[in-house]
């Protein structure tokens, strides 16, 4: 086995079983995350850093209001005793309180612990316990009160300081004793080295583990990525709307990855205003999951379709589509560019308004895209990078970029990451943004950790230019009573994709064929509903409707022609409640948690066998 280093100014050589991409940011043992603030204040104090929302307007945080106020929180944690090295968890939404908390924490030499919102009791409970948080920051009174609770059992968990009652203001104004020069003192004694948070995993195959990634995985990724990414990051003006969880680790580092390159930030938490939100904040770039761009696709022909105009945004589509496989075989002929410059004041304008007008790029993780919704948003305008990571590698390990682009794949390594696939096709990850390993569980550490080459337990192959695709998860391969390997992802994503489909599960293991767990997104079927004359059809009316069941049969045909006939869904069945984490069928980060829905929904998984 040999290793190719992929550089953008040399020739590609044939197909090999590993990729290793060499860093364009010599790596470096001096500073930490904090100094990234520090920074932008002594280079370039008026530089718009942040925004805020007050009152329907975006108000600009210069890099010294950013500085400062990470100061004045880092000089409150020092009153309130928080000593190098302590745990401290944080509970929120998405809000610049949230990113100041997390410098500030950096600031001192403390590891902060991203809890989701929507945790569980029990969820929260084990992270606080398993990392040993000595404070917890909240949002609301819901959160302090679900803490509260739990401080009986918790012995080390000192204090809880919610965010909607001030708490972090009057951390600030306990801290204004505090000698500035300490504040200086504790930043400098940070390193690299050290740890910078753990990150605690979904938990859809075990407990959850905390993953402990450091300053430097964050550091050596954000730096490189800004390289490789600048003409998304750093050209004049860049910014970007932050709406996913800062809990996940995909948004963590694309933060940092904004402080280090300067890109102005804004924050939005409610999935009720984000469209509003991107009119008014007007983002160059997005940072958003495969869902998003679903929901989206799917809203405009919904309602190009109650418009009368679903006919021709159905054409704009399949012109969009046109135009960037087009892009790769030598550009659009004078035909295609004539239609498509119809297609784009019909259709594609609007589209591009609607998200504020500037976007040009979009990285999207988390999930697959497809090749569909791939062309569809490049030959609309609007770029995706896909790329491929998880938390132990700091989130991504690889990323299409502008000029190295293929849809369908998720990109070539970041510099600084090497990727192999093993000869059973699962995928290893080495390099600047790999973990140093789960907390406090040395045996999972040894498993997962060989020779620094991290188990990522997905399938996947390498093309020959280096270009990685992602095929399914070792533990989620079925295998039928027929001796059938199917990777189930796939035709999950593929399903997902449908405007009416909001979730689906597909199961088959032992069994003598392929089935699927189908939910309806409640979002989206009055418009669908409307649109075949069916007024007023409920999710539980819709999960045996006649039209409905057609509709979803014809989805699951289309997503079986992309695999063979052993490996299609034969069979299923439409459930009257979605997969949420409400009802913990998802994890927070939007995973299906396939062993809890097959215990769960066991009776329903048998009958649509017996139905057979």
């Amino acid at each position: 086995m040999r290793s190719l280093a992929i550089l953008p100014d040399r020739p590609l050589e044939p197909a090999v079983p590993e990729i290793s991409v060499p860093p364009l940011v010599p790596p470096s043992p001096d500073g930490n995350i904090a100094d990234y603030v520090v920074g932008w204040a002594e280079r370039e104090p008026g530089r718009a850093m942040m925004s805020v929302q007050e009152d329907g307007q975006w108000r600009d945080l210069s890099a010294a209001d950013l500085d400062e106020q990470v100061r004045s929180l880092a000089r409150g944690f020092l009153a309130a005793g928080i000593e190098v090295g302590d745990r401290v968890a944080i509970i929120s939404r998405t809000r610049l309180e949230w990113v100041l908390a997390d410098f500030a924490l950096w600031t001192v030499g403390a590891v902060p612990v991203p809890v989701y919102e929507t945790s569980s009791r029990s969820q929260v409970e084990m992270i606080l316990r398993d990392s040993g948080a000595v404070a917890a920051i909240v949002e609301d009174q819901e959160l302090t009160a679900l803490v509260s609770s739990l401080r009986e059992g918790l012995s080390g968990l000192r204090d809880v300081w919610q965010i909607e009652a001030g708490a972090l203001e009057e951390l600030a104004a306990a801290g204004a004793e505090v000698d500035a020069e300490e504040v200086d003192r504790r930043r400098r004694g940070v390193s690299r080295t050290d740890l910078a948070t753990l990150i605690y995993t979904s938990g859809t195959t075990g407990e959850p583990k905390g993953c402990e990634l450091t300053h430097g995985n964050f550091m050596a990724l954000s730096e490189n990525a800004a390289e490789r990414l600048a003409e998304v990051v750093r050209q004049p003006g860049s910014s970007t709307l932050m709406f996913l969880p800062l809990a996940h680790v995909f948004a963590r580092l694309v933060q940092v990855l904004a402080v280090q390159a300067g890109v102005r930030v804004g924050h939005t938490s409610d999935p009720s205003t984000v469209l509003a939100d991107l009119a008014t904040f007007r983002p160059t770039f997005l940072l958003s999951v495969p869902r998003v761009f679903e929901k989206i696709y799917n809203a405009s022909e919904q309602k190009a379709e109650a418009a009368g105009r679903g006919k021709a945004f159905r054409w704009a589509a399949r012109v969009a589509g046109d135009y960037s496989r087009a892009l790769d075989k030598g550009g659009p002929g004078l035909a295609l560019r004539a239609r498509h410059a119809v297609a784009d004041r019909l259709v594609y304008s609007r589209l591009r308004a609607a998200l504020g007008g500037r976007v040009r790029y979009a990285i999207s993780g988390g999930a697959a895209l497809g090749e569909r919704l791939g062309h569809f948003y490049r030959g609309v305008g609007l770029v995706v990078l896909e790329g491929y990571g998880l938390t132990e590698t700091t989130a991504p390990a690889t990323v299409n970029t502008p000029d190295m682009i293929r849809i369908g794949t998720v990109g070539r390594p970041l510099p600084g990451v090497a990727v192999r696939v093993e000869d059973d096709g699962e995928v290893l990850v080495r390099g600047v943004n790999v973990f140093a390993g789960y907390f406090g569980n040395p045996e999972a550490t040894d498993a997962a950790l060989k020779d620094g080459w991290f188990r990522t337990g997905d399938l996947g192959r390498l093309d020959d230019d280096g270009f990685l695709r992602i095929t399914g998860r070792t533990k989620e391969v079925i295998v039928t009573a027929g001796g059938k390997n199917v990777s189930p992802g796939p035709l999950e994503d593929r399903l997902r994709a449908h405007p009416l489909i909001s979730q689906c599960m597909v199961v088959g293991e032992g069994r003598p064929f392929v089935a699927a767990l189908v939910t309806l997104d409640a979002e989206m079927l009055p418009t669908w509903a409307a649109s075949k004359g069916l007024e007023n059809l409920t999710l539980a009316a819709a999960s045996t409707h006649e039209v409905v069941r057609e509709e979803i049969q014809a989805a699951v045909e289309e997503a079986n022609s992309s695999v063979s006939r052993a490996e299609s869904i034969r069979s299923f069945d439409i459930l009257e409640e979605d997969f949420t984490t409400e009802n913990g069928m998802l994890t927070p980060s939007m995973k299906l948690k396939r062993s809890r829905i097959t215990e769960v929904l066991h009776d329903r998984i048998e009958a649509v066998y017996d139905r057979r």
